[in-house]
């Protein structure tokens, strides 16, 4: 199960093609406090589940994060030397698209019937129903003293696949992109 999960969250992170982003924050932090960054520590706590599955994916995740961090101006350092701590999450979602199409075949003005005068048009319809799933990357910036979130940035795109690990590596690389490019966020003034 968790090797059907791990590459069922490889195809959809390497399948983003028309890549939906979105940021939201606390519009009370001073986000140029921020100088340095870790990763959170996984919870110890026995049953509790990891927020992502180890592997390749989670690599190429966490190394498309760091170095967009480090282009930001951050450093990486310990988890209680850090300003803010940083987690992703992934999550998949089953979606369902109907699409009916009409079509005509023309106006007939002449009806075998009763009314002979009175035309009639044929109309045909089409419809179509695509099941896809929809893949989103979160990453969360936490808040290292208050353990607060203060920002948090996501990317969303219907799961394809990609058959080579440099279209994999692509793919995250550019979600990832997607995602840090609104950081630091900018108020509405």
């Amino acid at each position: 199960m968790k090797k059907l999960f791990s590459l069922a969250l490889a195809l959809w992170l390497t399948g983003c093609a028309t890549i939906t982003t979105d940021s939201d924050f606390n519009p009370e932090t001073d986000f140029s406090q921020y100088k340095t960054w870790s990763w959170v520590t996984p919870s110890s706590t026995p049953g509790n589940q990891q927020y992502h599955v180890d592997g390749l994916t989670d690599q190429r995740i966490r190394t498309a994060i760091s170095r967009k961090m480090l282009e930001l101006g951050f450093a990486e350092v310990p988890a209680d030397e850090a300003d803010l701590l940083v987690n992703y999450l992934t999550q998949t979602e089953k979606k369902v698209n109907v699409d009916t199409f009409y079509t005509s075949y023309g106006y007939h003005p002449y009806s075998y019937g009763r009314y002979p005068y009175y035309g009639s048009a044929s109309v045909h319809a089409d419809t179509r129903v695509r099941e896809y799933k929809v893949g989103t990357l979160l990453v969360d910036f936490v808040d290292a003293e208050s353990r607060q979130l203060v920002w948090r940035g996501s990317a969303s795109d219907t799961v394809r696949e990609y058959k080579t690990p440099e279209e994999r590596t692509a793919k995250i690389n550019e979600a990832v992109g997607a995602i840090m490019v609104q950081y630091p966020p900018k108020p509405d003034k």
